[in-house]
């Protein structure tokens, strides 16, 4: 299986029987897998939804958003719990121009789940968390996680 570092953007790989433990980075020795979801900019926003084995769940929000705000306790709730299942991503908006127009983000939060960088489904506005984990289950199953 292959992980993008959400540190340095190195690419590792991890043998199937080890997916389920921390891991770290060959290249620049940071967990590939802490809990927490991962800041993604215009910049490295390809390379870590395209370069990872498992899906990537992302965030797209705004500072100014309230929906957002009340999100992201729960968003990162389901990161700690959902890590070695999928990875996820958060991308502020308002310092993401060109990600955010690639994908049409019209309405925040959307969250967009992508399987080898293509998307697989997506969701506008804020929700509770097991209404979020049935939605991700959902999502999942679309590519047979």
């Amino acid at each position: 299986m292959h992980y993008t570092c959400p540190s340095c953007g190195a690419i590792n790989r991890i043998p199937a029987e080890r997916t389920h433990q921390p891991g770290q980075c060959g290249r620049c020795k940071q967990a590939l897998f802490d809990g927490t979801p991962v800041d993604l900019g215009d910049a490295d926003f390809e390379r870590f939804i395209a370069k990872n084995d498992l899906p990537v769940l992302v965030d797209f929000w705004a500072s100014w958003c309230g929906p957002c705000q009340a999100m992201a306790p729960v968003f990162s709730s389901m990161c700690q719990q959902l890590q070695h299942q999928l990875r996820f991503a958060k991308v502020n908006t308002e310092h993401t121009p060109a990600t955010s127009q690639r994908f049409a983000i019209r309405s925040i939060p959307t969250l967009i789940l992508f399987h080898q960088g293509r998307e697989v489904d997506r969701l506008a506005g804020a929700l509770p968390a097991p209404q979020l984990q049935q939605w991700i289950q959902q999502a999942l199953n679309k590519i047979g996680q």
